[in-house]
Order: C-alpha cells, then structure tokens, then sequence
C-alpha cells in the first residue's frame, strides 16, 4: 500500500471542514455535488446535475440487481442512491471525508437503501477492497483531486472484473493547453496539474482497458460554476452566515477561475467511458 498523496490529504481536510459542508450542502446542490447537465443556461443546479447521473447510468447495459458498483470519491452518495434505487445494484461508496459519510449514511437509512449501500471509508489512491470485485466503477468530479491518477487508474483496473466498466467525469486541462495558464486554478485547489482527455485514453489503453465512449462537454462545465457563481451571489448574505465571507469571497473567485478557463479553451469536461479487456 502506497502512503495517499498530498493532493489526496489537502481534499480529505478540505471536504471535512464544516465550511465546505455548508457551501456544498446548501448551495451546489447537497446530493448531487459534481457538475451538471443543462438543458438551459438559468436551469437549478439539483435537477441538472441529477441529469448527469441518469445520463451516465443509462450508458451502462446491463445494470440490475446482481450488478456491484464502486463510486470513488461518492461525496454524499447521491449517485449510489440513484443507482440503488433505479437498478437495484449494490453500491459500495469510497469516501474520505468522514463528515459526508455521516451524512451519506444518513440519507441512506433515510431512502430504505441501507441493505444496497456500503459507505466506505477511505482513498482511491488505496482501494481497501479485494481485487476483481465489482463490474462497473463509477467517478464524478473527484479523480482531479489526486496527486497520484495513475495509481488510480491501477487501482480502479485492480477492483474491476473482467469486462468490467468504468464511466467517470472530471474536470481537465485540453489536450493542448499552454503550460502555466491554469496556475490561478491549480494553486486554488493545491494541485500541480490536472489530466486531460489524452492523458485518460493514453494511461487506461495501457492498463488494458478499451474505449467505450468519449463525450466532451466542456460547455456544460462553463455553464455550471456560472450557475453555482450566480447562485452565490444571489444567496450572498445568507451564505456568509454558514460559510463565513472570507470562505465565500474565495469561491466566487475560484468560480470565475473556471469560467474564464473555459472560456479561454484551456479546459476541458466530459463522460469518458472504458471497459476492462
């Protein structure tokens, strides 16, 4: 086992503090903390980014009640509950924020789905689960957060059966981005780089996984942290009484990193889809 990255234990500290749980929790959207699908610019967060669940999970043939999935870096679980609750599979959620696994399990009992939901405590870096125990991986918006992706990507074919898929999002640099454009972004979320759509085809192809599906939708990352921006702004005074002003003044600021970096081209988002050979 290999010690988590920094990355990794900057994200673990971050989640768990009380001031990312009320921004995440009351304003991008509580269950569903990743970015959404919009069927138009001023559309509600939730319902936008419950459409990237149901629009990934209706990629996966197959899923039923037999079917194991493991969601890597699950937040508050909102993925495993649809899924649980959709298809009757069994979800294991890998977390490392003990304060949204609390509250995961939580809406787990909540839901009646407590029988069809593991909350698991710990890293994607170190997967505490046996080889070859699940046939779909699942990731929304977290695998940006490692220092470490490739041993991610190890670590996710390791768990995977044979055949197995893994359906993910994450926010990326383009394929072409200039060196030392996104640094306002990096420094903000205490990284070094992200990945792009190249570095997932290159590094999953020589894990032995094929392609399934590459969706790039970098329009909709734009759209979303410009949702969530205004969505702030328009809550500003009753946010500040959660999250503190100095905790939201640095949001709007990191929002408007991201908007800009789309806007520039420098980004990138999207579905990627690959099955284990």
């Amino acid at each position: 086992m290999s010690s988590r990255s920094q990355a990794v234990a900057k994200a673990e500290e971050y989640y768990d503090s009380t001031e990312a749980d009320s921004f995440y929790s009351n304003v991008w959207g509580g269950e569903d903390i990743h970015i959404g699908l919009y069927q138009a610019p001023d559309e509600a967060i939730a319902p936008a980014s419950r459409r990237t669940v149901s629009t990934m999970a209706e990629r996966i043939a197959g899923l039923g009640p037999d079917s194991r999935v493991i969601d890597i870096g699950a937040g508050y679980g909102g993925a495993a509950r649809y899924l649980a609750a959709t298809y009757g599979c069994h979800v294991t959620c890998l977390n490392l924020s003990t304060t949204q696994n609390a509250i995961n399990e939580d809406k787990n009992a909540e839901a009646g789905l407590t029988g069809r939901i593991d909350v698991l405590h710990g890293s994607f870096e170190d997967i505490p689960t046996d080889d070859a125990g699940f046939d779909l991986a699942w990731s929304q918006d977290a695998i940006l957060h490692s220092g470490n992706r490739p041993r991610v990507l190890d670590e996710t074919h390791r768990v995977l059966k044979p055949g197995g898929q893994f359906i993910f999002t994450d926010p990326m640099q383009s394929d072409d981005c200039p060196p030392g454009v996104l640094q306002p972004i990096l420094d903000r979320i205490h990284l070094e780089t992200l990945g792009s759509i190249a570095f997932y085809r290159d590094a999953l192809g020589t894990r032995g996984f094929e392609e399934v599906a590459v969706l790039p939708l970098l329009d909709q990352l734009r759209t979303h942290y410009t949702r969530v921006g205004e969505d702030l702004k328009n809550r500003y005074a009753e946010i500040i009484t959660l999250c503190g002003q100095d905790y939201v003044d640095n949001m709007l600021q990191g929002l408007d990193r991201w908007v800009e970096g789309a806007d520039a081209g420098y980004l990138a988002w999207g579905i990627l889809h690959f099955r284990k050979s």
